[in-house]
């Protein structure tokens, strides 16, 4: 079971860079989608709304992973 769970945990920046990559991906193309359909402000104010999570969801895993590497070396 430990073999599956290092599979799913996030161990250098460089992965990380990958995880907060294919986030700002995905919400990049989900804005796309809102601003499609919600024409005008509100579709602006909801893709904005994805870019920001996905700014603030790296910062957490960057800080998260920095933080493990201080407990554990």
């Amino acid at each position: 079971m430990n073999r599956i769970k290092r599979l799913f945990t996030i161990k250098t920046k460089f992965e990380a860079f990958l995880v907060i990559y294919a986030l700002a991906m995905g919400a990049a193309e989900r804005g796309i989608v809102y601003m499609q359909q919600y024409p005008g402000t509100g579709g602006q104010l909801l893709a904005l709304a994805c870019t920001g999570a996905v700014f603030m969801a790296g910062g957490k895993i960057l800080d998260a992973l920095e933080m493990q590497r201080v407990l554990y070396d």
